[in-house]
């Protein structure tokens, strides 16, 4: 930025984090920033939110994550499937949760979800703000701006992008992200004033359609052409293309229909190579790019935001942060994109490639009606799965996510996702009698993490005796007797004890 527009851009605006993005992985982190007690403001280059539909499925463990903030009497009673698939080839997504299956839910709506619970607890959303540098100053981030009103300068601890594939913060600060181009896409429409029939995956000898109908009468159209090589493009394709490419599969003619909403994606496969730049993080697809396939690439970004946003806020809280949390981040978030990465470029293969790939989708169809093949593939694409390191220790749930649950305590019955919707971490005692060591112990976090005694139950997947901790984005941090091991476990994801105690 020259001199004359830094003058024009005014005095320096403070927060603690800005957030580079209103998508629906902004809005999540932004809202778990404010729960956790970090000033934020939000900066999204569109001047008004999405009326596109977009991403539609969220997935069981997104599901539970909403519920744990309390956010599914908003949302309604959305359709539910319980059907899924891997690379076009069907698949039961059924596994042991509260939300079995895939929820859907137009994008538009969970940012209006989204954007609602984060305004609600402060966060500060502005629109029409297109951010124009991004300069990491050591101690401090500052961001150049153009708003509605001219230029402007805000400084932060800390910038995250959260602004998509084709992230400008990323481009900014020149951060390396390899992987694979782009070789195939699939051309995606919704079209009012056609009848086709309903498709899920069918192959034709010349590609691949789908088409649903949704009750309001518009059709959603997809398609590939065996063998057409992803185009270079700049922005939606034309519908005469979506028409003809339709046509040549299908034989069919939706030339007389109206289109409402065009787009293109590809099979390009690619991951950030650190998700942490010093006081410059990444999160959802400006961190990875990936085919979005059966819905994943939303939920694993908004995994991404839980992951980061309690992490993010105690780097913010001061002398009793825990400074090694955003490496963990890094660390654990990295892993699971990189895994789910894999799965993907796996599922582009089966469900682009040409009449090659029958022969290992008739055997993946074999696995996966044989059992154990289909709850490992529905656990990785719902997230349900996934286990973070967290030390040493054999508990069943160690690293896990805490199922729900119905616990007893002094106080009555209470739920483990009611437990985790104040945002802090959860000390669960399982002794009997409750163990007063632990209960000293967890007085010294207790601005932090709650000290819940919970009665024992023996065939209960908590067991008996010892503790669990668990992390505010609800795994299992640590579990145990050791004494020594709590409070290492506790200094490590927490920061230091409450002074003066």
């Amino acid at each position: 930025m020259a001199a004359g527009e830094a003058g024009r851009a005014g005095p320096v605006e403070e927060t603690q984090v800005v957030v580079v993005g209103a998508g629906p992985v902004g809005l999540l982190l932004a809202g778990e920033l404010r729960l956790h007690g970090a000033s934020v403001v939000v900066l999204e280059r569109r001047e008004s939110p999405t009326t596109a539909s977009r991403a539609t499925t969220l997935h069981a463990r997104t599901m539970e994550i909403f519920d744990s903030r309390g956010l599914l009497a908003d949302l309604g009673t959305p359709a539910n499937d319980p059907r899924g698939h891997f690379g076009g080839v069907p698949m039961d997504l059924t596994l042991p949760t509260r939300y079995p299956g895939q929820w859907k839910v137009p994008q538009l709506r969970t940012e209006e979800l989204l954007q609602k619970w984060a305004v609600s607890l402060g966060a500060d959303v502005r629109r029409g703000w297109e951010v124009r540098a991004v300069a990491d100053r050591g101690g401090q981030v500052d961001v150049t701006a153009e708003a509605p009103g001219g230029p402007r300068r805000l400084r932060a601890a800390y910038v995250v992008g959260c602004d998509g594939e084709q992230s400008t913060v990323r481009g900014l600060i020149g951060a390396a992200f390899p992987g694979l181009p782009a070789r195939r896409e699939l051309l995606r429409a919704d079209v009012a004033g056609i009848q086709v029939p309903d498709r899920r995956f069918q192959r034709l000898p010349n590609g691949l359609a789908i088409a649903s109908r949704g009750p309001s009468g518009v059709t959603r159209v997809m398609v590939h052409e065996f063998g057409r090589p992803a185009g270079a493009r700049t922005g939606a394709p034309e519908f005469a293309e979506v028409v003809e490419v339709w046509r040549r599969v299908t034989g069919e003619d939706i030339g007389g229909g109206e289109p409402l909403w065009l787009n293109a994606f590809d099979d390009a496969n690619r991951q950030l190579e650190r998700y942490v730049h010093g006081r410059v993080l990444f999160a959802g697809d400006a961190a990875h790019v990936q085919m979005p396939s059966g819905g994943q690439a939303l939920n694993l970004g908004l995994h991404d935001a839980f992951n980061l946003g309690w992490k993010l806020a105690s780097a913010v809280r001061g002398p009793r942060s825990a400074p090694e949390l955003l490496e963990t981040y890094h660390e654990e978030r990295h892993a699971v994109g990189a895994r789910v990465l894999a799965n993907i470029r796996a599922q582009g293969l089966l469900l682009l490639g040409g009449p090659e790939v029958e022969p290992v989708r008739a055997l993946l169809g074999e696995l996966i009606a044989a059992g154990p093949a289909r709850g490992h593939l529905a656990g990785m694409v719902t997230g349900l799965d996934v286990r973070y390191p967290a030390g040493p220790g054999d508990h069943p749930l160690l690293g896990a996510r805490l199922p729900h649950l119905e616990l007893a305590t002094a106080g009555g019955t209470v739920t483990t996702t009611e437990l985790l919707r104040h945002g802090g971490g959860l000390l669960l005692d399982l002794s009997a009698p409750p163990d007063t060591q632990l209960r000293w112990l967890g007085a010294l976090w207790a601005d932090r993490v709650t000290t819940v005694p919970v009665r024992p139950e023996p065939a209960g997947p908590l067991g008996t005796g010892g503790a669990l901790l668990v992390r505010p984005d609800g795994h299992v941090a640590w579990a145990g007797t050791d004494r020594d091991g709590a409070t290492a476990a506790l200094r490590r994801w927490f920061g230091p004890p409450e002074p003066g105690l």
